[in-house]
């Protein structure tokens, strides 16, 4: 069977126009990957910390985006790919400040380092830092800390989308046109593949995701800190993203690459662990926040 059998139907469609469409260089964390981690999460924080959550999430008014909701743990991880395309009164992007936010541009060619990506702190990993920062601060405006969260929520799964964490010059992907398989419309490319096609098959693949996961496995997933699954997210990049699809991730990438289904069988384990690394990991921040 090939894998775009395996792709449901409304999935194809939305991929199908996402790769027709000018989407941004990068592009969010497709809305499966980004809901999976946040019910992998909420399957596994305190209840105290959900308690704290629904509180914040009751007060989504005050961010003052009626089309984009975030009532729900859920809701609220694709808030912030939602707010993309909302304009203030002079016309520009409302939320154009945060555009960076979603990623880190760091070489999967050179030495692992933060130090360029994140030279302003406008990267991924720095407003995490942020926004568990805030969520922490009792003090902080209301309006403030729900939008924290909901950023936070979104800005961990992007994390875990390994384009978001590591690339060579091609703007996470966005620029490497790819096959899915036998799956292949102009514009597709190899971010769009790891944003949704790669991630609805993993999540799809084998037992649940969203489940409580026992103690020992919560510990030993969520070790470490936002550096140390920067540089592991990077890591996947150079070894699974880019060496499934060349034979050497760091030599001039060919203008159209193809994953077989060969390939894709290597890589649902991969994505898997992804989506739990991230689910779990955002259930760490969040009871250190708010629990």
């Amino acid at each position: 069977m090939t894998s775009i059998r395996r792709v449901r139907p409304a999935l194809v469609a939305a991929a199908t126009l996402f790769a027709a469409s000018s989407a941004a260089p990068a592009a969010a964390y497709w809305e499966y990957g980004h809901q999976t981690i946040a019910q992998i999460a909420e399957a596994n924080i305190r209840p105290q910390t959900r308690i704290a959550i629904r509180r914040l999430l009751k007060q989504q008014a005050l961010l003052e985006t009626p089309t984009c909701k975030a009532g729900t743990m859920t809701e609220a991880s694709t808030w912030a790919d939602c707010i993309k395309p909302i304009k203030g009164a002079d016309g520009k992007p409302r939320f154009g400040y945060a555009y960076t936010w979603h990623f880190q541009d760091v070489s999967i060619c050179r030495p692992f380092s933060l130090t360029d990506a994140c030279k302003d702190g406008n990267c991924v990993s720095a407003q995490i830092t942020r926004d568990v920062a805030t969520l922490k601060d009792r003090r902080a405006p209301a309006k403030d800390r729900v939008e924290a969260l909901v950023f936070l929520i979104h800005f961990v799964g992007d994390l875990h989308q390994p384009l978001h964490a590591g690339e060579k010059d091609d703007k996470g992907g966005n620029d490497v046109k790819a096959s899915y398989d036998h799956y292949a419309p102009p514009r597709l490319n190899l971010h769009s593949v790891w944003d949704g096609l790669l991630a609805e098959r993993a999540i799809t693949s084998g037992p649940g995701l969203v489940h409580r996961y026992a103690p020992a496995v919560r510990a030993r997933i969520a070790a470490g800190n936002v550096t140390d699954w920067s540089r592991e997210s990077w890591q996947v990049a150079h070894d699974s993203t880019y060496a499934s699809v060349m034979a050497d991730p760091c030599a001039p990438t060919p203008e159209r690459v193809t994953l077989d289904e060969a390939t894709i069988e290597t890589l649902v384990p991969v994505a898997r662990l992804e989506v739990e690394r991230g689910g779990l990991r955002l259930a760490k921040l969040l009871d250190a926040a708010l629990g």
